[in-house]
């Protein structure tokens, strides 16, 4: 699995830093997501689907091509 963020659509919620904190993180200055594992591994890839999913303003892609 490859994770990807896109920062302009990122509204700072912070969903995805709350379910994968290995996998993201949040700026200091205005929340916005920070990618802190790109390829995380295979036992995370359920975690990182819900905080894809839960995300409100869908910044976080996936893709599961190998």
């Amino acid at each position: 699995m490859k994770v990807g963020v896109d920062e302009d659509k990122c509204c700072g919620a912070g969903q995805c830093a709350l379910l994968a904190p290995e996998v993201f993180d949040q700026r200091e200055d205005d929340g916005i997501v920070l990618l802190l594992d790109p390829e995380p591994a295979p036992d995370r890839h359920a975690t990182v689907r819900e905080a894809a999913a839960m995300c409100p303003a869908g910044a976080i892609t996936l893709d599961d091509t190998p």
